[in-house]
């Protein structure tokens, strides 16, 4: 990855723990790679563009965004909304404490390890950059990449159940978040529902 050509270190034992943590998903996608590992790949793809000046470490948290997720199915809590909420914060307080573990067993300091725990925890959402980056990351791969197959594993949902996903989505997102999302190439019928999603939140704010 580009940024830690200059500097390599213990980032680069970090990622290389952190990977091996992600080839335990047992799931796999279409070729044949961990799940978790296709996940942070793409995260960290995201993070390079939102934040290509940002400090190493910001790199390495990106790719600890569904750290071991795999070990705490959402089977795990009960169902509905409040189950999934809690699902949630349990995975954000899980992410978070394991990749300041591996921080640290790579050599990180102490302070570059409690940066990540709170970015991957997603503390202090549009305050801290870092947390925010990591948001806006999760916002665009899902925009780009997963709301085909949640759009067909949610077929019962109303248009208008839909729109208020995005535009609850579409808040998450910082200004320069926005601009990517505007700029992904997405399939015609989800286009549409985002455009809708945008304009009712343009109208609201």
């Amino acid at each position: 990855m580009e940024p830690f050509e200059k500097d390599p270190g213990p980032e680069i034992r970090a990622l290389s723990l952190i990977a091996a943590a992600h080839r335990q998903d047992p799931t796999l996608d279409a070729n044949g790679q961990p799940a978790e590992l296709v996940y942070a790949d793409r995260m960290a793809a995201w993070v390079a563009k939102l934040a290509p000046d940002g400090p190493l470490h910001l790199f390495v948290a990106a790719r600890c965004q569904h750290l071991e997720r795999f070990l705490t199915p959402r089977n795990t809590f009960p169902e509905g909304k409040v189950g999934y909420l809690q699902w949630r914060k349990s995975l954000y307080h899980k992410q978070a404490a394991r990749a300041r573990e591996l921080a640290l067993e790579a050599g990180m300091t102490e302070s570059q390890a409690d940066d990540i725990a709170r970015w991957v925890s997603k503390t202090d959402l549009q305050k801290d950059a870092g947390s925010q980056a990591l948001e806006d990351a999760a916002v665009l791969v899902f925009l780009e990449n997963e709301i085909g197959a949640f759009a067909a594993q949610h077929a019962d949902y109303t248009r208008e159940k839909f729109v208020d996903i995005l535009r609850k989505t579409w808040r998450k997102l910082s200004p320069t978040g926005r601009q990517h999302a505007l700029a992904l190439d997405l399939p015609p019928t989800i286009a549409g529902l985002v455009r809708e999603a945008v304009a009712d939140t343009s109208t609201n704010h």
